[in-house]
């Protein structure tokens, strides 16, 4: 089961707008974020969470999307998530290098269950964070670590083997599906003790 919801869990980038995620499911998604592990149990991570039509619009602008995709800005209208789910860090409980891994480990929980539930995710960071503060209000010792973007995906994601050029690039084909190139096994495993 966990290896399918891997496999089914990728950066998914267009969503069909029109269909809703309510705020009920986006709680019982941070409350997995929460029962996950944290350094030290410190727990200092905090959230945000909309599905609000006219907020999503405005935390829209403040991201940047697929880096490797040099002819697309971003999704058009209908496209964009239906929700987002905003990562602080309460710098007054931690502003170790620990959050960060805290983030990395919440940020997979949410898109897992996020999967679970039939839902396509993707993990921004590339955020204008002092616009984004603004627009939410957000007090100064919460820092904005990370956005996850939802909804229902409305585009197809093929993981691949890497090339012969190793190029890890993701590229979308003639046909706007979504190729992810991945390393093989034998490339990451160094070594094998028995």
């Amino acid at each position: 089961m966990i290896e399918k919801l891997i496999k089914a869990n990728r950066s998914y980038r267009r969503f069909n707008q029109d269909k809703p995620v309510n705020s009920d499911l986006l709680k019982e998604l941070v409350n997995l974020a929460r029962l996950s592990a944290s350094a030290a149990n410190l727990q200092p991570l905090k959230y945000i969470i909309s599905s609000d039509i006219n907020l999503n619009e405005q935390i829209f602008s403040t991201l940047g999307w697929a880096a490797y995709l040099k002819d697309w800005k971003s999704p058009k209208e209908g496209e964009k998530p239906a929700a987002y789910i905003i990562i602080l860090l309460d710098t007054e409980i931690s502003n170790n290098k620990w959050s960060a891994y805290d983030c990395g480990i919440a940020s997979q929980s949410i898109l897992l269950a996020a999967a679970e539930k039939g839902l396509g995710g993707c993990m921004i960071g590339s955020v204008n964070k002092k616009r984004l503060a603004q627009i939410l209000n957000i007090k100064p010792h919460l820092e904005i670590m990370l956005v996850i973007a939802l909804g229902n995906s409305a585009e197809k994601v093929i993981i691949e083997a890497i090339s012969d050029n190793n190029d890890i690039k993701y590229f979308r084909d003639e046909k706007d599906v979504h190729h992810v190139p991945k390393r093989s096994l034998e490339d990451i495993i160094i070594k094998v003790y028995n």
